[in-house]
């Protein structure tokens, strides 16, 4: 995951697409951070993909609420930015699971961990991150886990 993205860094450098490489070093930075907390936690390795993933879908969620609120208070071209952001961010995320994936998904953890109520939610979520990380918007997948347990 950090070739690819150190990859792009440079081809975006070399075709000086601004905006791209504004993106693509917003994703480095964020990566840095975490790999300076874990640092400090003495884990000296850095994150692992799956924790890249993770920090993709919350840099995705956080463009996604502000673009929302940009076009709310008619900014229509800061709202186009943090879309065009997103765009970028997302070419480094696995495909994203439809509603009938998350379904079965869902329905698959929640037979692996033996759940049968909403108390086993925490452990249907832990197990749903694990298994799917990057592949599912984990608040939609909440709102399956409780439908299904509840």
């Amino acid at each position: 995951m950090r070739q690819r993205l150190s990859e792009a860094l440079k081809d975006a450098m070399r075709a000086k697409d601004a905006p791209r490489l504004s993106t693509l070093r917003l994703i480095s930075a964020a990566i840095k951070d975490k790999d300076i907390a874990a640092r400090s936690d003495g884990n000296d390795v850095g994150v692992s993909d799956d924790e890249i993933l993770a920090i993709m879908a919350k840099m995705i969620k956080q463009r996604q609420e502000s673009a929302t609120t940009y076009e709310q208070a008619a900014r229509l071209e800061l709202a186009e930015k943090e879309r065009a952001e997103i765009l970028v961010i997302e070419e480094f995320l696995p495909r994203q699971l439809d509603e009938a994936e998350v379904k079965a998904a869902v329905e698959a953890v929640i037979a692996e961990t033996g759940a049968s109520s909403i108390r086993d939610m925490g452990r249907v979520m832990g197990a749903l991150k694990a298994k799917y990380a990057g592949q599912m918007d984990f608040g939609k997948a909440g709102g399956a886990v409780k439908a299904l347990l509840g």
